[in-house]
């Protein structure tokens, strides 16, 4: 009996060995601050990679409300997420952001917040970012060294903004400090295509002496050169400066309506944001406060047609190519 008794218990355990147990995927939360096409192409970035990775993703869009945002937030942590992105578009979000998920200890990633947040109390997985102090660095320069003597209008994206403000501290001063051009207006664009051409409208019409005028990015600045065009002042004697390097800047580019911009893609943003995220909750990268810069690379004739100078926006394989040269920490990572 007892022989009986053994081989029954051992052929039930070899049953129980024998079954799968589903292993429950992960869920991510992502709070992304508004319907602008930059949030829209970050989100599908970060998305792409939980893809690859098989993790369930949760979007809220917080609409550009702050009392939404912070709504967002703690409905995410409610639902038992494993992790949390968070693209915050005024400077508290992203703190409140930490101290959240810190007290529910959800892994949180930041984007776009130009390490603002690394000096909270509350500590986050990572802060991903474009260096934007170094690109008003490069924008005045390439004014200064292009159209010496010219005076700018400058419209902005939402003032709220932190790459913006950083953006601010770097560009206004250096024009100042390189003394070849004039600022004689900021305006808030309010990432807005419609708020835009009505603030270079207004500029126009209200007498502003200039013949460059920047505006922060290519989807505002799409419809200013459309507006500038049908008013016969494109490029006589309004020149159009952007930055972000979007699809249909690049065709703007190339047309002549835009003189110059900077390659920023938010689709690979997304993506690195998601592949810091999951590397600190699979366990591979245990390091918090890690601050990740993605370079951003002048758009020229040269490089124009070159995805690994001009990122691509929409979902592209060489986003892989440039994550592993740039950031091969991740290489390991079973995600790809």
């Amino acid at each position: 009996m007892k022989v009986k008794k053994v081989f029954l218990s051992l052929l039930i355990l070899a049953l129980l060995l024998s079954i799968s147990i589903p292993v429950l995927a992960l869920t991510y939360g992502y709070v992304t601050p508004g319907p602008d096409t930059w949030y829209k192409k970050d989100v599908e970035g970060f998305s792409y990679g939980a893809e690859m990775a098989g993790v369930e993703v949760i979007v809220l869009n917080s609409d550009y409300d702050t009392e939404k945002e912070i709504t967002n937030i703690k409905t995410l942590i409610d639902m038992g997420i494993d992790g949390m992105c968070i693209f915050s578009f005024n400077p508290n979000g992203a703190f409140i952001a930490a101290r959240e998920c810190a007290a529910a200890g959800v892994p949180l990633v930041v984007t776009d917040n130009v390490g603002q947040v690394l000096a909270s109390p509350d500590e986050v997985v990572a802060c991903i970012d474009f260096d934007w102090k170094g690109m008003g660095v490069n924008v005045a320069e390439y004014i200064a060294n292009n159209y010496p003597g010219e005076k700018i209008a400058v419209i902005m994206g939402l003032f709220e903004h932190i790459p913006v403000q950083m953006f601010r501290e770097s560009f206004e001063p250096k024009v100042a400090e390189l003394g070849k051009n004039e600022i004689v207006a900021v305006r808030d664009g309010k990432y807005t295509p419609t708020v835009a051409v009505d603030q270079a409208q207004d500029l126009i019409e209200s007498g502003y002496d200039f013949t460059i005028l920047f505006v922060f990015n290519e989807e505002m600045g799409a419809a200013v050169v459309r507006m500038l065009k049908g008013r016969d002042l494109l490029n006589n004697p309004i020149k159009v400066i952007t930055t972000n390097g979007a699809p249909y800047g690049i065709e703007l580019i190339k047309e002549g309506g835009i003189q110059y911009s900077i390659s920023t893609s938010p689709g690979w943003e997304g993506l690195v944001s998601f592949l810091a995220l999951h590397s600190y909750v699979k366990g591979q990268i245990t390091d918090k406060r890690q601050q990740i810069l993605l370079p951003n690379t002048p758009i020229t004739p040269e490089t124009i047609d070159d995805k690994t100078k001009v990122v691509p926006w929409d979902v592209d394989p060489v986003w892989i190519e440039l994550t592993k040269t740039y950031f091969p920490q991740y290489n390991d990572l079973e995600v790809y």
